[in-house]
């Protein structure tokens, strides 16, 4: 089945307007990349990842606590996507917010994963160990003049971001440090004020397909790129590393869904390849809210004590978008052979 990929339009660098296209395949070539995260030039130019299918996807957990199986039925889907069009499937670990991350958390969803029978190409790639390629980015960013400092604090940005600020949307960062002259930038550097960066966005509108979702249309507003105790921001390392490992299609929960808009108007600044995206509805618990911890048992260790095996929640994940019945024990290979992205699509418009 082939990979379907939305055309991506980028508005917001007037007069220009830009259409961003997949890269298409070249020589048959898979699982090679020749991104480089380093400068070739004054200006910072990014390589761009050669070779691979148009659908090579990817499941990339942040290892801050246990997956439940909404966690896991995204990762089942993404999976499913990748394998049922011949592509490889990638691991990555999100695991910049150096507070939280926790590698034993780690090691259990891996384990969580194989216990599912999902299998991956290639070594698990860690954001921590890849500053060097998101030194990169920020570095080309600089030189087009598309970053600025930002000393908001959190109260200051909620009060500024509560007023209405034309078609930004509701809760955007209205550019308030943007504004700040060179002498007012001077006092806050000298008051030893740590500044995040932003990137300068001027309210760009982009639009994109989503497999799942159809047309989706947001408004980017000036969003972190970098924050202010030095960490990169996760929409700056997620569009590098889909870049870098060249992923071709991004299967992930609906609640990213209005991050997407951000990272396409990123990727196109950095002139990296738009991937294509289906955004998987969330798992709900039995109120009606997404699925948490407070719902009880949601982790594969959870379902181990009341006597449910790693078949058994792979079969339920399953049934719970159209591929199968609960009572069917499907391996994995089986469910690669009856998945089809066009049915899930009318499970989820249904």
């Amino acid at each position: 089945m082939p990979s379907h990929q939305g055309q991506t339009i980028v508005d917001g660098e007037p007069p220009r307007r830009e259409t961003m296209r997949p890269v298409p395949r070249q020589g048959g070539q898979r699982g090679v990349s020749s991104w480089v995260g380093s400068p070739d030039s004054a200006m910072g130019r990014l390589r761009l990842p050669c070779g691979g299918v148009d659908a090579d996807g990817r499941f990339a957990p942040s290892p801050t606590g246990s997956l439940h199986v909404g966690n896991l039925r995204t990762a089942l889907l993404a999976w499913l996507f990748a394998r049922s069009q011949g592509a490889r499937f990638l691991v990555r670990v999100e695991d910049l917010d150096a507070g939280r991350v926790r590698r034993r958390f780690e090691d259990e969803q891996l384990a969580d994963l194989r216990a599912l029978g999902l299998d991956w190409d290639g070594p698990v790639v860690r954001q921590s160990e890849r500053s060097a390629l998101y030194e990169a980015a920020l570095a080309r960013l600089t030189a087009a003049g598309l970053l600025y400092e930002c000393w908001c604090t959190r109260a200051e940005i909620r009060e500024a971001a509560s007023a209405p600020h034309g078609a930004l949307p509701e809760g955007a960062y209205p550019g308030t440090c943007l504004r700040l002259s060179a002498a007012e930038r001077d006092t806050r550097r000298a008051a030893g004020r740590r500044a995040a960066l932003r990137v300068r966005a001027d309210g760009a509108r982009v639009t994109f397909e989503d497999r799942l979702c159809g047309p989706v249309e947001g408004v980017v507003d000036d969003f972190v790129v970098r924050r202010n105790d030095g960490a990169f921001a996760y929409n700056l390392a997620v569009v590098v590393d889909d870049a870098a490992q060249g992923i071709r299609e991004v299967v992930r929960g609906a609640d990213l869904l209005d991050s997407t808009p951000r990272q396409l108007w990123l990727g196109a600044r950095l002139g990296l390849p738009a991937p294509g995206h289906a955004h998987v509805p969330l798992m709900l618990g039995p109120d009606g809210a997404r699925l948490a911890k407070r719902h009880g048992a949601v982790t594969l260790a959870d379902r181990a004590a009341l006597g449910q095996s790693p078949d058994d929640v792979r079969a339920e994940l399953a049934a719970s978008v159209g591929r199968g019945e609960p009572a069917e024990r499907l391996a994995p290979h089986q469910l690669v052979a009856r998945f089809d992205a066009g049915r899930l699509a009318a499970v989820v418009a249904s």
